[in-house]
């Protein structure tokens, strides 16, 4: 007898895994408050932004951008001249840091790794069915090891949100335990989508799921669906992010991404990241911020007119 569909009230006969995720998420509070979680915000928004308002602080966004391009319309050619605009900023503009990394598709990664020439950017490729994650296991797997031997550095992949929804952890960690795998050393970045995700409490659990799957990072969106990054779910990750580092010690990078559409946009972002995780988190390895608007925003207030470089 199954003992794990029957109502005997026994659960000694359950598959010890099974418990392993719901052991995991015991040990943080899950049930948060989505009215507290936007006052804090709104609080810490009010009180704290405007001092993060500077040149240094923009400077630093511009060495954290995941400089992205993903769309239906990408070619070999626009993803060449693209990383090549890449290339030339670091001539046109040595005094300013360069990108974090560049952001493609996996069929462009070998483009992008033969022809950046700027020591130090990153190939992230977004990999397992982007952005629906909806494909077979043996699919998600056979597409982030071509783009890592491609070239890609660093690998973006979408939580199963449905299996979330439906209440599959077991399924959702197991998923993305089998991606890292193929990931080996590279980084992986898990995307919550958190507009899909409704709650401040999923967010959460997501976010913890994801870390004790291997995510590297945890990212909010992929910024294709109704609803994309809000400093509401920044808040509620990087608290994850801590709780969890405060438990085990390991440090997971943040990436806000999708529908940062101002300066201000990203300085919320980079005031949330400043207050929750503090100063160990303000490197452009653990903070990365995934747009491709950004880039000629910054830059036009870094060199004080209206620049489209990008």
């Amino acid at each position: 007898m199954d003992t794990k569909h029957s109502n005997c009230g026994h659960h000694h006969h359950d598959a010890p895994r099974q418990n392993k995720y719901e052991e995991a998420m015991g040990k943080y509070r899950l049930d948060i408050d989505d009215a507290a979680v936007s006052e804090a915000v709104r609080t810490l928004i009010a009180e704290k932004v405007h001092e993060n308002d500077t040149p240094e602080v923009k400077r630093f966004l511009m060495g954290s951008i995941e400089l992205t391009t993903l769309k239906t319309t990408d070619s070999e050619t626009s993803v060449l001249a693209f990383t090549e605009r890449v290339n030339d900023f670091d001539s046109q503009y040595p005094d300013l840091p360069h990108v974090a990394t560049i952001c493609v598709y996996p069929c462009f990664a070998s483009v992008v790794s033969q022809s950046l020439e700027v020591d130090g950017v990153e190939i992230a490729c977004v990999s397992g069915s982007f952005p629906s994650s909806q494909a077979l296991l043996e699919v998600k797997v056979a597409e982030t090891a071509l783009a890592i031997k491609d070239g890609a550095t660093e690998i973006d992949i979408v939580m199963p949100v449905g299996k979330f929804l439906s209440g599959d952890y077991e399924g959702v960690s197991d998923e993305i335990g089998e991606l890292k795998q193929v990931c080996g050393e590279h980084a992986m970045k898990v995307i919550l989508e958190t507009g899909d995700l409704a709650t401040a409490s999923n967010i959460k659990k997501a976010s913890i799921l994801a870390m004790y799957a291997g995510a590297d990072y945890i990212k909010t969106s992929t910024g294709k669906e109704k609803v994309s990054a809000t400093p509401e779910a920044a808040y509620v990750m990087c608290q994850a992010i801590k709780e969890y580092y405060d438990e085990t010690g390991i440090q997971i990078g943040f990436k806000p991404a999708g529908g940062i559409n101002t300066v201000m946009d990203a300085v919320i972002y980079y005031t949330i990241v400043k207050e929750v995780l503090g100063e160990k988190w303000l490197t452009n390895k653990w903070f990365r911020i995934g747009t491709s608007r950004l880039a000629n925003l910054l830059l036009s207030e870094l060199v004080g007119e209206e620049t489209k470089f990008f």
